[in-house]
């Protein structure tokens, strides 16, 4: 069965830093592209970043643009999420993807395979 499963989350203040990783077991998503979205009390799952299929372009969500930033290892088959500057705002149910199509989408319908979350919550 394939899995992706998210680590990485936890409490930290303001101001902040946290490293989210996403490991996919049972296959590899070497060839596609690789996503973050999250998910905030009361709110609808929103777009947060995504990389393409080898790491050499990213897309990012303006909220979080400058702080966030995706990368992944194909060696190791894992896609990280490194948040800097953390705000209350970023406070959030973050879920890794994959998506099975091409270049760096971001709507929720381009991406097959979700994690079960991992929550990140900012303190102010």
């Amino acid at each position: 069965q394939v899995q992706l499963v998210e680590s990485g989350g936890g409490l930290v203040q303001a101001g902040g830093s946290l490293r989210l990783s996403c490991a996919p077991s049972g296959r590899t998503f070497s060839r596609y592209p690789m996503g973050w979205f999250r998910q905030a009390p009361g709110k609808e799952r929103e777009f947060v970043a995504v990389v393409t299929w080898n790491g050499a372009s990213a897309y990012y969500a303006d909220s979080v643009k400058g702080r966030f930033t995706i990368s992944r290892d194909n060696a190791k088959n894992s896609v990280n999420l490194q948040m800097n500057s953390l705000k209350p705002e970023d406070t959030a149910v973050y879920y890794c993807a994959a998506s099975v199509g091409g270049g760096l989408p971001t709507s929720q319908n381009d991406f097959g395979l979700w994690g079960q979350g991992t929550q990140v919550t900012v303190s102010s």
